[in-house]
């Protein structure tokens, strides 16, 4: 799928908003001291973050609207940066969510997704925690998204200590540090950037139980973001096999997948990813998380749940491949 190279302005925004928005420099990963692959991994991930703070920035313009005119292999992330910049509006305002929730019935609807994961990161730059997720997510089950993005951002912030001395943050229970760690996993995707030996040599240096739900995360991220060739994605397979979490990366891709579908033609990075990553077509893999979901009842809502549906959608794999 060819990009749309051309990339839309917005208006300049002042007083209190002007604060908040976001500046080019935040999407450069030698700012970050981030590891650098020149060429398409880094043009990639850098992509990716550009499009987010456009997203952030077109809500504090009121100019929402712009995002469609984002070339649709990133549009998603525009509609994280959206989100984020909702959420932050919204707690700063005491809204109660009114214009997160406005987005999701709205401008995002397509993309539920991205904008909840979006939800995740506002909190985390205004230091707040998601614990009960957030409103207005369409289905109970998918707020806890907004866990996972406060584990981005929040490690983002502070890679220093999340990254090079794996420090788990306060959060109230088990559960939330799992989905929490999904949203690192898909962070160390990036701070790698895309390098399936350091990302495996960076998640093998956690403690056990926290693996498995930063393969997810990077499971995910390799998908949706992309930055790997088809070799490298091989490679990231047979890592993620070697220890021990290959129905984890798995689920991280076919949960990419199912978001991917509900926003329209699959990007070709992702429709190419799925067959490697899951071992399966990218409808087949969207139908694990399908079938999933309904093994869970009539009434999935906690974060509890949240994890079921991914150990339900292994489980799919799992028969699927006979792991």
């Amino acid at each position: 799928m060819e990009q749309d190279r051309t990339e839309p302005t917005l208006s300049p925004v002042r007083g209190l908003r002007k604060m908040l928005a976001k500046k080019p420099l935040e999407a450069d990963l030698a700012q970050r001291r981030f590891r650098l692959r020149q060429g398409h991994p880094r043009e990639t991930i850098e992509g990716a973050e550009k499009s987010y703070l456009f997203g952030f920035n077109a809500v504090l313009s009121r100019e929402i609207g712009k995002i469609e005119e984002v070339s649709v292999e990133q549009r998603s992330f525009a509609y994280e940066g959206a989100g984020a910049a909702c959420t932050v509006l919204d707690l700063l305002t005491m809204t109660r969510g009114r214009r997160l929730h406005e987005l999701l019935a709205g401008p995002a609807q397509h993309h539920r997704h991205a904008a909840l994961l979006g939800a995740g990161r506002g909190h985390a730059l205004l230091r707040l925690r998601p614990v009960r997720g957030v409103r207005g997510a369409h289905h109970p089950l998918l707020r806890w998204l907004a866990v996972d993005g406060f584990g981005f951002q929040w490690s983002l912030q502070r890679a220093d200590r999340m990254v090079g001395e794996r420090i788990m943050p306060d959060l109230l229970t088990r559960a939330h540090c799992a989905i929490f760690d999904q949203g690192l996993g898909r962070l160390l995707w990036m701070h790698e950037c895309a390098s399936p030996d350091d990302l495996a040599t960076r998640i093998e240096a956690y403690p056990a139980p926290r693996r498995g739900d930063l393969w997810t995360g990077a499971g995910f991220a390799a998908t949706h973001l992309g930055g790997a060739d088809l070799d490298e994605l091989w490679w990231l397979t047979d890592h993620a096999g070697a220890d021990g979490f290959r129905p984890h990366l798995a689920q991280g891709c076919a949960f990419a997948v199912a978001a991917g579908l509900q926003a329209g033609p699959l990007p070709d990075h992702v429709a190419q990813a799925a067959p490697i990553l899951a071992g399966a077509e990218p409808d087949e893999a969207a139908l694990w998380t399908d079938g999933a979901l309904l093994e869970l009842g009539d009434d999935p809502h906690t974060h509890e749940d949240f994890l079921a549906w991914q150990f339900h959608t292994r489980r799919a794999w799992n028969r699927r491949h006979r792991y």
